[in-house]
């Protein structure tokens, strides 16, 4: 004997499909990478994604009505902030699903992140086994504002934008490890080809924050210094 799906279940799943109806587009998944990065108003993110603001704006409404994100006006701005942590979790699994079932993409995600020599990468346990004995210069090439948001203990503030301004700074007789926005981010790689091109010593990590929290390793909040 079979037994149907009821008229409540069915219900359910409806709203369900609100999840997967908001999230099937490039952009609002690019906005959920973004905002799981800091939170932004609609004008900078719309200035990231290189979209009118009136675009971003009608994807954060789409995002909003799913309840995956959420907005708060600060002055003559609302600031978009990712509504829960398990919207962040999500994406991290929609991203690590993707990378499993779609072989098309790994190429196009090693691509994404740079290329590179697999000899520049590190590992979050060699990194943090290195952080301890002092034998490396971690740096953050994300947007300052990222950085402020949450970073990896020890790092520097090091916007790529900037780093040849911050280089001269950096300790000359360490490894510098670069970290971005996380294994599809261009930065690191992007860095490491600077610093090497400055004959600095430099490795990059995969790695983001997202990656750091779920590894359940501790992250800072708070602006760079002076």
């Amino acid at each position: 004997m079979t037994t149907p799906i009821t008229p409540s279940e069915k219900a359910l799943f409806i709203h369900f499909a609100r999840i997967g109806k908001a999230l099937a587009n490039p952009i609002r998944l690019e906005l959920l990478e973004l905002l799981g990065q800091a939170p932004r108003s609609v004008e900078r993110l719309a200035e990231l994604l290189a979209e009118s603001v009136a675009a971003t704006s009608h994807h954060l409404q789409a995002l909003r009505a799913a309840n995956l994100v959420e907005g708060r006006k600060q002055g003559l701005f609302v600031t978009y902030r990712l509504a829960d942590e398990l919207v962040g979790t999500l994406w991290e699994l929609v991203q690590e699903l993707a990378n499993r079932q779609l072989v098309e993409l790994r190429e196009q995600a090693a691509n994404a992140a740079g290329g590179g020599d697999p000899s520049e990468n590190i590992d979050v346990t060699t990194l943090t086994a290195r952080l301890r004995r002092g034998e490396v210069t971690l740096i953050d090439v994300r947007p300052s504002e990222e950085y402020a948001a949450a970073h990896i203990p020890g790092a520097l503030s090091a916007p790529l934008e900037d780093l040849e301004d911050v280089l001269p700074t950096l300790p000359p007789d360490r490894d510098i490890v670069a970290y971005g926005r996380g294994p599809l981010s261009a930065l690191p790689a992007a860095a490491v080809t600077l610093l090497r091109r400055h004959q600095r010593s430099a490795l990059r990590l995969a790695e983001g924050i997202a990656q750091w929290r779920a590894a359940g390793l501790p992250v800072l909040a708070g602006a760079p210094g002076p």
